[in-house]
């Protein structure tokens, strides 16, 4: 089966690679894991294996079968296809477990999947994941860091982002262009800063970062009113990559608090 580019495909071959994203993983029995992605099998005989049961979510009809035949009398193996942004993974649990997630995401569609997945956090443990390095220290990235924007903001207010290690191009067939990293994502429960509205907080961050090098005095000048900056303590005179993201938090739900500003 060839890789196919209509769905990003880069299939994970290197031994060492995968018995260390299996360790860190850690995979026990009777856990709830789910594999999005699983292409050839790469990492599911050894989730399947340490697990005894495995639900995977890939899109490509013709690596359902052979997934399937592969791993026949191997343990309680159910392959699902269909597109992971469409999929219902809260359908896939007990109500007594939570999902751990693991996957090589398609770096074409990385983004969409993680906010997807971040609306299901509620049924989800822990998710681990190879993306591309760049994205991974974004996510992972902190305030004052030139590369901490709003996936990092978006991201880091619900989950805890832990950038792992660095995979080679040579790990994967065929060789992407570019390096690998794998992220671990832990959903806060409780979130230690709860967020009123993810609208607002998505809204004001990306007006925000919308221009870098202008500070938050003019880049949210016309979405706050005058003096709503420095009555939270937040320094208008700071550019957005400077302010930390329990700001950020503060800052939206002030303004989806205050009786002066639209709720859109």
């Amino acid at each position: 089966m060839h890789p196919r580019k209509r769905f990003g495909q880069n299939f994970l071959h290197d031994p060492g690679v995968i018995a260390r994203i299996l360790a860190t993983i850690g995979p026990r029995p009777r856990q709830r894991l789910v594999e999005i992605g699983p292409g050839r099998g790469a990492i599911t005989a050894g989730l399947l294996a340490a697990a005894g049961s495995l639900d995977v979510v890939e899109i490509d009809r013709d690596l359902v079968g052979p997934l399937a035949e592969r791993f026949a009398g191997q343990g309680d193996l159910t392959v699902h296809q269909a597109d992971a942004l469409d999929f219902d993974l809260c359908g896939l649990t007990d109500g007594a477990s939570r999902l751990r997630l693991i996957g090589n995401l398609p770096y074409n569609i990385s983004t969409p999947l993680l906010f997807r997945f971040l609306e299901q956090a509620d049924c989800i443990e822990d998710m681990h994941f190879m993306l591309q390095r760049e994205l991974v220290e974004r996510i992972a990235a902190g305030p004052g860091n030139k590369v901490y924007g709003r996936l990092s903001v978006n991201l880091q207010a619900f989950c805890r982002a832990e950038s792992l290690f660095v995979i080679g191009p040579g790990a994967f067939t065929p060789a992407p262009k570019v390096e690998s990293a794998f992220l671990r994502l832990t959903p806060y429960r409780p979130l230690p800063h709860p967020v009123a509205d993810r609208a607002t907080l998505s809204r004001l961050v990306a007006q925000a970062f919308s221009q870098r090098r202008k500070t938050l005095r003019n880049t949210l000048k016309g979405a706050l009113p005058p003096g709503f900056l420095e009555a939270l303590g937040i320094d208008p005179g700071q550019r957005a990559e400077e302010i930390a993201v329990v700001d950020y938090i503060r800052l939206a739900n002030a303004a989806w608090n205050s009786p002066d500003l639209p709720r859109d």
